[in-house]
């Protein structure tokens, strides 16, 4: 059971990483190194979060074994004590032997989690470190080889890779010259760890605090409709502005590569790359500018000037990085439309009295069964305008205890006697019963909402365009191995701080206890004092500061004074880009409503004559029926005849064959059946010939 629970969680982690990234990245376009890259570094992080509640659960048992062995190697009282404490004794006997070591249904046999918590941590290390830095700007590089693009991305690295060389040669400096250490393998790998958890931890407090107030916050904003629907008309402008911004920027260098593209001729050396920018811009521009491949003019170097192979280069990248935010900005666009429709709809349905959700577009995709049978429209009006307003109120208020309690325990969590962080007395509370269940899914609700302030605040931060993740695989390659730089920088720390929290980390605590296989392979941090006795307990307690700051929107505020557009209650900018929004939405609107208007019109043109056309198919197939009818009677009546007159004497035989001979042939024409021949137009084409015979005119029957 021990070794499924196992399996079975790193199976399901690696089903939810992988589902993360097709919704961010792109399976087709993008390039498999940044897939496999972005998929790993997620995979690894989201595998500590939660394999980490069955190392806890595992070195309670351990704990548990180990008492139960130095209470049996403890000898037994003097007579006369036993005799002065005979009832608490007895008590305490039958409860020691009543408390037996129960092994939990998850347990992991000894060496498997170390070495399987040092082969993910230092994977995980490797790519944030080297790997995904490297393969960060070899995949934003414009180069056209892969020469070219190591080429650059190691000059790119080398100030990043300096950089940590010297932070970590000034550590190693700094333990060589104190007397009391002798550097050791040991030594050297506690303090390479202590300096990345250490950047790591300075960098989880500004998102935990952003995050402990944002996500409680955003659910009850999102309970109130009209609150969130005004939002959405600020949101409007904003997009609006920006997709503006990368159309007219994808013209600019659009132009730039026609001008390219018309200078470099067929036999240029560069025309190859050239053709690879071609390759990367969209269609349309394609068929405008063409390949330039049928004209034979050769290229004269004397008389143009042509561009360099790094200039080309720096296009290419410009040309990625235009279409990429491009394509964004129009995705983005059609989802706040949807958005925003709904919010409206939502509106104008509170105020229904049938109690049925009516949309004011009908949907792209044909009803499945699911919104048949289930989610009718009826449960749809119920959910959208009664009960999730409620329900997001509820889930609110359970976020901002939860938050509660981190504040509180990030604040109180050195303490040891008497116990304050509230996570603490949670796991020791269930730790006195070895309820191991208990125990889980307490570590494991716990570490999850850490896990997902931290991780959603890194969803959600913006760099400019530099560094962005936007859903429905509008993603580029920059923004996901840069989060995934992130995850694996982040995810060690908070795993640390939350052992922290309840007292499972003998470098904070201070106490002889059991240490989980996490904790092992960090080494004891008292290799620095500095950090573990100072830094790692009371810099976390700037979390409160940051919780303050965020709960009154200060970074908000100063963003809106330093020019950037922020949706701030009551400002002049705010309610203008609000009203600008709204409009942009009505005239949005009506465009839709005149295209669904004509969809709706062509659609009964055509099932009106379609059944028109259905009705003359049957009435020319009922007449045809009756012509063949005809035709076979006709042809009997003709047979009985010619039987009747098989008998003719010769004479009237030859009679007959002369008369043929003086006949001038006929052509079935309608022409030649009228009764005045005259009448009839020359120059109109009649029906009713048979097309085969209608050769007459070609002169072949002239002799007859």
């Amino acid at each position: 059971m021990s070794g499924a629970a196992l399996g079975l969680e790193i199976v399901v982690v690696f089903f939810l990483a992988l589902f993360l990234l097709h919704r961010y990245g792109d399976f087709k376009k993008q390039q498999r190194m940044v897939l496999f890259g972005t998929l790993l570094a997620w995979y690894l992080c989201f595998l500590i979060v939660f394999i980490l509640p069955l190392d806890v659960s595992t070195t309670i048992y351990k704990q548990c074994l180990i008492d139960h062995e130095s209470h049996a190697q403890t000898p037994s009282v003097s007579p006369v004590l036993s005799n002065q404490t005979t009832p608490n004794t007895s008590i305490s006997s039958s409860i020691s032997t009543q408390r037996v070591c129960y092994k939990p249904w998850s347990y992991i046999p000894d060496g498997i989690m170390p070495v399987f918590w040092r082969v993910v941590y230092w994977t995980s290390q490797c790519l944030t470190w080297l790997l995904l830095p490297f393969m960060q700007s070899y995949a934003r590089s414009g180069g056209f080889s892969i020469t070219g693009k190591i080429k650059t991305a190691l000059i790119e690295n080398a100030i990043y890779y300096g950089t940590y060389l010297f932070i970590f040669g000034s550590l190693l400096i700094y333990v060589a010259v104190h007397p009391q250490w002798h550097l050791s393998w040991y030594e050297l790998q506690t303090i390479g760890i202590t300096a990345a958890n250490t950047w790591g931890l300075f960098l989880l407090v500004l998102l935990l605090g952003y995050g402990l107030v944002e996500i409680p916050r955003s659910y009850w904003e999102a309970s109130r409709q009209g609150h969130l629907l005004i939002k959405t008309y600020f949101k409007a402008a904003k997009l609006m502005t920006e997709k503006a911004d990368s159309e007219e920027n994808l013209e600019d260098v659009m132009e730039e590569v026609r001008k390219i593209n018309e200078s470099i001729k067929y036999n240029h050396p560069l025309r190859k790359n050239v053709d690879t920018i071609l390759r990367k811009c969209p269609v349309e521009y394609q068929e405008k500018m063409g390949r330039n491949m049928d004209d034979y003019e050769d290229f004269d170097d004397k008389q143009n000037t042509y561009p360099t192979e790094r200039s080309l280069s720096k296009l290419h990248k410009q040309v990625i990085y235009a279409v990429q935010r491009h394509n964004r900005t129009r995705v983005q666009w059609q989802i706040l439309l949807e958005q925003a429709f709904h919010l409206e709809d939502v509106a104008k349905n509170e105020t229904s009295t049938s109690r049925q959700f009516v949309h004011s577009f009908a949907p792209p995709e044909p009803v499945g069964w699911f919104r048949r049978y289930i989610y009718t429209p009826t449960v749809e009006w119920y959910w959208e305008c009664l009960l999730k307003q409620w329900f997001y109120r509820i889930l609110s208020v359970v976020l901002s205890l939860f938050s509660v309690a981190v504040v509180w325990s990030e604040c109180t969590f050195f303490s040891t006697r008497p116990v304050l962080s509230l996570f603490a007395v949670f796991i020791q509370l269930a730790e006195r019963d070895y309820n191991y269940l208990y125990i889980e899914m307490a570590c494991f609700i716990t570490i999850f909402f850490l896990c997902t302030c931290v991780y959603s605040t890194v969803f959600r931060i913006r760099v400019f365009n530099y560094y962005y993740l936007a859903s429905h695989h509008q993603t580029d390659a920059y923004s996901l191995q840069f989060s995934g730089m992130l995850f694996c920088r982040l995810t060690p720390p908070l795993c640390l701080n939350f052992l922290g929290l309840i007292h499972m980390d003998s470098a904070i605590s201070h106490q002889a206890k059991e240490q989980t296989a996490y904790t092992s392979i960090m080494g004891s941090m008292r290799v620095l004092s500095f950090i573990a006795n100072g830094f790692y307990i009371y810099y976390p307690m700037l979390i409160v500061i940051l919780c303050i700051a965020t709960y009154f929107s200060l970074g908000t505020r100063c963003l809106n004074l330093l020019g950037f557009q922020q949706f701030v209650g009551e400002n002049e900018m705010t309610s203008d880009l609000i009203d600008e929004g709204r409009e942009l939405l009505r005239r949005e609107r009506r465009k839709r409503q005149r295209i669904e208007d004509g969809e709706n019109r062509r659609r009964e043109w055509r099932e009106r004559y379609a059944q028109r056309d259905e009705i003359a198919a049957r009435n020319q197939t009922s007449m045809s029926e009756m012509k063949e009818t005809n035709y076979g009677e006709t042809l009997n009546s003709n047979a009985n005849r010619q039987a009747k007159y098989t008998r003719s004497s010769n004479q009237s035989g030859r009679d007959s064959i002369e008369l043929l001979q003086d006949a001038e042939p006929l052509d079935f024409n309608a022409e030649t059946l009228t009764d005045d021949p005259l009448q009839s137009d020359p120059g109109r084409h009649v029906g009713g010939r048979y097309l085969s015979m209608s050769s007459s005119r070609s002169r072949i029957f002239d002799d007859v």
